[in-house]
């Protein structure tokens, strides 16, 4: 059974960093695609960004281009979101999905296993 495993959301002042880390565990996930989403209060789940387990690849929103960055350890099966010059409109129930596709898709519609999110809040 697939587990995902989100850690290190919290509390941060506007501009400053946080690392989110998702651990997997249930499956061999080098043919999978990992994505983060968020939600904020009353919104829908938005993309953040993607990386396909097999060759590394990103992909991510614009809204946090530059500032966000997806990797994975495949040793630890795990797959990081660290996030600088943090927004207060970055705040948001941020959460990690798989995709046993490899689609590298941005619609959470078409990732397959969910973590329970992590709180991220940034104050002004």
């Amino acid at each position: 059974q697939v587990q995902l495993v989100e850690s290190g959301g919290g509390l941060v002042q506007a501009g400053g960093s946080l690392r989110l880390s998702c651990a997997a565990s249930g499956r061999t996930f080098s043919s999978y695609a990992m994505g983060w989403f968020r939600q904020a209060p009353g919104k829908e789940r938005e993309f953040v960004a993607t990386i396909r387990w097999s060759d590394g690849n990103t992909y991510y929103a614009n809204s946090v281009k530059g500032r966000f960055t997806i990797s994975r350890d495949n040793a630890k099966n795990t797959v990081y979101l660290q996030m600088n010059s943090l927004k207060p409109e970055d705040t948001a129930v941020y959460y990690c999905a798989a995709d046993r596709t490899m689609g590298f898709t941005t619609i959470p519609q078409r990732y397959d296993y969910w973590g329970q999110g992590t709180q991220v809040t940034v104050s002004s």
